[in-house]
């Protein structure tokens, strides 16, 4: 449970969040018992909701590896951030090139309070932490951090992870991931995870009803919906998966049953 040194005036612990939700079912310790009710009243409803969740974060952690081993990724913008957990994407990336640089986004203050542990970069690279809304991408793109990490005259990688469905659609997230695209150069890539019911409709919208009636609508997508956000850019094989489907490398995903995991998850190249 988080530490009574945080800044309470800016952290909810009276309500659920999304974040402090999925920290509380992947077995962290940065929640409130409100977030705790919540992921237990969803696990109920929907048993193999650790599942996947944990199917998610495998999903970041196998992509930006590929990134940065296969694409030579050295630049990661990474928008929606969530709670540190180890291995953090700047951990994965500098593990393969020390020199790789990371720059952070959320606006949750929980998670700024903890943002030290997305900071301890490798000496040969750098990290760093904008506060601002997946919704405003100008706060994002116009951050003095970012042009102080990044060099957008070369190839960045955005990664969008576990975000989108709670974006609603006069949120226009695909709007929104075009205009983070849009300043980056040729030979960038976008990767996202992506939130759908397709799989175990029944379930699945049982987990998002206990969202919506904590204030957390959410945006299920189809996957013709999810390739509305890879238009103009070029799919890494195999596509738009599921996400334990996506390059899979032996470390978790056995037995994982498609009807358990409710997101697609695919790598895309900017041409």
């Amino acid at each position: 449970m988080p530490d009574n040194g945080w800044p309470a005036a800016r952290i909810d612990t009276e309500n659920a969040h999304s974040a402090r939700i999925y920290d509380y079912i992947l077995g962290g310790k940065d929640y409130y018992p409100a977030d705790k009710e919540a992921g237990d009243a969803m696990s109920r409803e929907w048993p193999a909701l650790p599942v996947h969740m944990r199917a998610n974060r495998d999903f970041m952690n196998r992509a930006v590896r590929w990134l940065a081993e296969e694409a030579g990724m050295r630049q990661f913008l990474d928008v929606g951030t969530g709670i540190p957990t180890s291995p953090n994407l700047h951990e994965i990336a500098q593990a393969v090139a020390p020199e790789s640089r990371v720059v952070y986004v959320d606006n949750d203050p929980i998670v700024l309070t903890l943002s030290q542990g997305l900071l301890a970069s490798a000496p040969e690279g750098r990290t760093s932490y904008i506060e601002a809304d997946f919704r405003d991408p100008a706060a994002i793109l116009e951050a003095p951090e970012l042009r102080e990490t990044l060099d957008l005259s070369r190839p960045v990688a955005l990664t969008v992870i576990a975000i989108v469905h709670f974006m609603l659609d006069e949120d226009d997230a695909v709007g929104v991931v075009r205009r983070l695209l849009e300043p980056l150069p040729s030979g960038s890539h976008l990767a996202m995870s992506i939130g759908t019911a397709e799989f175990a409709p029944e379930e699945v919208g049982r987990v998002a009803r206990e969202y919506a009636a904590r204030n957390m609508p959410m945006r299920l997508r189809t996957l013709d919906e999810a390739h509305a956000f890879f238009e103009g850019l070029e799919l890494v094989e195999p596509g738009i998966v599921q996400v334990h489907k996506w390059h899979p490398d032996g470390n978790g995903e056995q037995g994982v049953r498609d009807e358990d995991i409710a997101m697609y998850g695919a790598v895309a190249r900017k041409p």
